[in-house]
């Protein structure tokens, strides 16, 4: 399956802090203005109310007050209800207090020339038949929110009613008031905002490392590309263990191995439950070149933890199937003996013409013939015995390439040993017992250059499809500990970079069902004896 990424921005024309600035600033406009919309409605509604209910209060306040209900009941001097009315009104504030009779003929009033006439504005009917009311209506004053309240003496009869009036203007003003207060805080909420979206988009575009939408699109598109076509196999989880990514190749090799189902999300442990994804999380120690059995196929991983700012964040395996690097290990080995033994051919071959050379120069012919017909019938009857003795060309070839290789070093390979060995049934056999053969001759030509007599023994025995490969040689042995650890990737006794053919020799002898024993003593040699099943073509 493919990565799909989706383009936002192919050519952005504004930035990433320039949008969500954009955005986060209108959206909060937004909300404040919605917000002014329904509330402002609400406080308008609730300072009109708010005014009516307290000039209800006042009205109530002075149409139970004794003076009034005495002046109206003709108990008491009417001018006192204009000095009341009047001390009421500059404490508390209103446009007026007016105290009128059944009749609607005002008792008192701002201005004092109004006494003794008839209420205006028309509104006063409700509340000379007992009603309190509210209502807005244009007096004397000019327009003005009214509270009326009946007067009751002690009879319990109406003898009157108090109006109490404040001015529309004022009730404006209160509720301008109030909005000016939700207009500062929608001012700050603004100012707010943008700050806020500032330094929020300044934050995103630090988590993003300053990258643009499209440019993290294109390096998803990039990476994404890279890792669907590696040849290696790739799982990544998270820090909880949660497998977050699988490869192409990955999916391949674990469908292979009847690992079919999605892995995305699911818990490593669960999914491989041989994994070791889970200790490289708790421990932070990564493992290379590790050997996992998964479901019979034996794959070679790496597993590395993923560290972000010194904390692991999640954890990293890639692996290849085994045996396909072993082909590719083999592959590489066999052509590197296979060229060795050209070479060590072709060195010989060339100090040979090097002596031929400095004979013609000299001009001593007769010494450059016996030379030349030892150097042929030498090499005459070497071939002549290799390919008598071999069957195989491959492994004829190389042999002679290694007798060559012994010479160069200034060892002796000594061939021996009864009967022929016939070409295989299986030619792939024959890369093997290269593999095995040129490493331990290898390793025979090292251990004989510090002994006095570079001797070599190389002996073959075929019988009943069972071949027998002894190599001796005349070096300084090895020790118990040593025959432990020979065969061991990477163990050399030369230095770094080596320790690998020994290693190579037990596989092959693996692949082939084969067996090795070592005999050695110190200073007196060691000896290797393969034994292997080697069916014959003719056979």
């Amino acid at each position: 399956m493919g990565w799909k990424v989706i383009k936002w921005f192919d050519k952005p024309r504004w930035t990433l802090q320039t949008i969500i600035t954009l955005l986060v600033c209108i959206v909060v406009i937004m909300a404040l203005l919605v917000t002014d919309i329904l509330i402002t409605g609400k406080i308008s509604k609730g300072t009109q109310q708010n005014q009516a209910e307290r000039a209800t209060d006042i009205a109530r306040i002075v149409a139970q007050s004794p003076l009034v209900i005495e002046g109206l009941s003709n108990k008491n001097d009417e001018g006192k209800i204009q000095t009341f009315a009047n001390q009421i009104m500059d404490s508390s504030h209103v446009e007026f207090v007016v105290v009128m009779d059944m009749n609607g003929i005002r008792k008192s009033h701002p201005n004092k020339n109004r006494i003794g006439e008839h209420f205006v504005g028309g509104d006063e009917g409700a509340v000379l038949k007992g009603k309190e009311h509210i209502s807005i209506a244009k007096g004397t004053l000019g327009m003005s929110l009214r509270s009326f309240v009946p007067v009751i003496d002690v009879q319990n009869k109406q003898i009157g009613a108090v109006a109490v009036g404040i001015s529309l203007e004022k009730v404006n003003n209160s509720v301008a008031q109030s909005r000016k207060i939700i207009y500062i805080g929608i001012g700050f909420g603004i100012l707010v905002g943008v700050i806020g979206a500032l330094i929020l988009a300044r934050k995103i575009k630090t988590i993003l490392f300053g990258l643009e939408p499209s440019q993290i699109a294109k390096l998803l598109e990039e990476r994404s590309a890279m890792l669907q076509s590696t040849k290696e196999g790739m799982i990544a989880v998270d820090q909880q263990g949660f497998i977050t990514l699988v490869n192409n190749e990955g999916k391949r090799i674990l469908k292979e191995a009847g690992i079919k189902t999605n892995p995305i999300g699911e818990l490593v442990e669960d999914y491989m439950p041989n994994t070791r994804l889970h200790t490289i999380l708790k421990s932070g120690i990564s493992e290379f070149d590790q050997e996992q059995d998964l479901n019979g196929i034996t794959i070679l991983t790496n597993r590395i933890p993923v560290i972000v700012k010194g904390r692991i964040v999640g954890a990293i395996a890639t692996f290849r199937d085994k045996t396909d690097i072993k082909q590719l290990a083999e592959q590489l080995t066999g052509v590197k003996l296979y060229v060795e033994a050209l070479r060590a051919q072709s060195h010989e071959f060339m100090n040979k013409l090097h002596v031929i050379l400095g004979l013609i120069h000299i001009g001593n012919y007769e010494v450059l013939s016996t030379y030349i017909t030892k150097m042929v019938d030498f090499k005459q009857t070497e071939m002549e015995f290799v390919v008598e003795r071999f069957k195989e060309p491959v492994l004829a070839g190389f042999i002679l390439g290694k007798l060559s290789f012994a010479r160069e070093s200034g060892a002796e390979l000594v061939i021996n040993g009864e009967g022929t060995l016939p070409e295989p049934e299986q030619q792939d056999i024959i890369h093997e017992v290269v593999t095995i053969l040129g490493n331990l001759i290898d390793n025979a030509v090292d251990a004989v250059k510090e002994s006095e007599n570079k001797i070599i023994s190389l002996r073959f025995d075929y019988f009943e499809n069972i071949l027998v490969i002894e190599i001796q040689d005349s070096g300084k042995g090895l020790d118990d500990e040593l025959k432990m650890q020979i065969f061991q990737k990477g163990f050399s006794t030369k230095g770094q970079n080596r320790g690998f053919g020994l290693f190579l020799v037990q596989q092959s002898l693996e692949k082939l069902k084969g067996e090795l024993e070592i005999y050695s003593k110190e200073n007196k040699g060691t000896t290797f004896i393969v034994t292997l099943p080697y069916k014959s073509k003719l056979v």
